[in-house]
């Protein structure tokens, strides 16, 4: 039989207890907090306030230029990461901002400590960010998807993840995608963390990550889990992800041009609900 070097293995699989009381230990540094009890108290304000409607979920894929945004203007949106860099070519202004990596938030720290858009921020941003009150902090926990986000949500390998858990933490049953193009210029092993080039191919705009700046590289086929759980807890609920994308290579959800999906009879309503 083949021996396994401890030393590759993550921690949890070699001392579990150990792993788990330090998570623990974590958990509850955070939950003592100004900034956990305030956005704790943000988030439930949050909670089923737009039961019965529908969102778009803004992503950052070069099909993003190709689409039109004026069908958005009375829908409400989740902006991620560096969707600001549109506002100097845009009217569209998300209805919010998510933002979990923390090269993104320090990058665009500048940004969201000015802007007066609701943020939900991962919680290592406090090392950036005023806890202001258009700031959420969000806590990342174990593996699963957050019907409720006040306490901990799971980040899934993408911001979008993360975004379709808040709309659901919202009340909105129904979800469409627009820019989500899960297709990036770049390859290399998921999850590095790599210095970009001068100019950035994989976004909407090529600032988006350039000049030298630090990103990790994504994790598509985790991305792929992680939606696929959201479908079906959607489903379960009565409702459902809709990929508004135009072209991109995400073909998990059915997908609908933007406007059909926006003027579509809402579904019924779940039971679960």
């Amino acid at each position: 039989m083949q021996s396994t070097d401890s030393s590759l293995l993550p921690p949890e699989a070699i001392n579990p207890y150990q792993h788990a009381a330090r998570l623990f230990a974590r958990q509850l540094q955070w939950d003592l907090t100004p900034s956990a009890w305030s956005s704790r108290r943000r988030l439930q304000s949050w909670r089923d306030r737009y039961s019965g409607q529908k969102a778009v979920i803004v992503c950052n894929g070069p099909s993003l230029n190709q689409t039109d945004l004026g069908p958005l203007e009375n829908v409400f949106t989740f902006g991620l990461n560096k969707i600001n860099l549109m506002f100097e070519r845009s009217d569209f202004r998300p209805s919010c901002i998510v933002s979990v990596n923390h090269l993104v938030i320090e990058q665009n720290q500048e940004f969201f400590n000015t802007t007066p858009l609701p943020l939900f921020i991962d919680s290592a941003g406090v090392k950036w960010l005023k806890n202001r009150e258009n700031v959420a902090f969000l806590r990342h926990g174990p593996e699963g998807f957050a019907r409720d986000c006040s306490m901990t949500i799971f980040q899934g390998y993408t911001v979008t993840y993360v975004a379709m858990q808040l709309a659901f933490h919202m009340g909105f049953r129904e979800v469409g995608l627009i820019g989500c193009d899960h297709n990036f210029a770049v390859s290399g092993p998921a999850n590095k963390t790599v210095v970009s080039g001068t100019v950035d191919a994989s976004h909407f705009d090529p600032n988006y990550f350039a000049n030298g700046v630090q990103w990790q590289l994504p994790d598509l086929i985790e991305s792929e889990r992680s939606y696929l759980l959201a479908k079906k807890i959607f489903s379960e609920f009565g409702g459902r992800i809709v990929n508004c994308t135009v072209g991109g290579k995400l073909e998990l959800f059915p997908r609908m041009g933007l406007e059909e999906f926006l003027n579509a009879p809402l579904l019924a309503k779940s039971s679960h609900d």
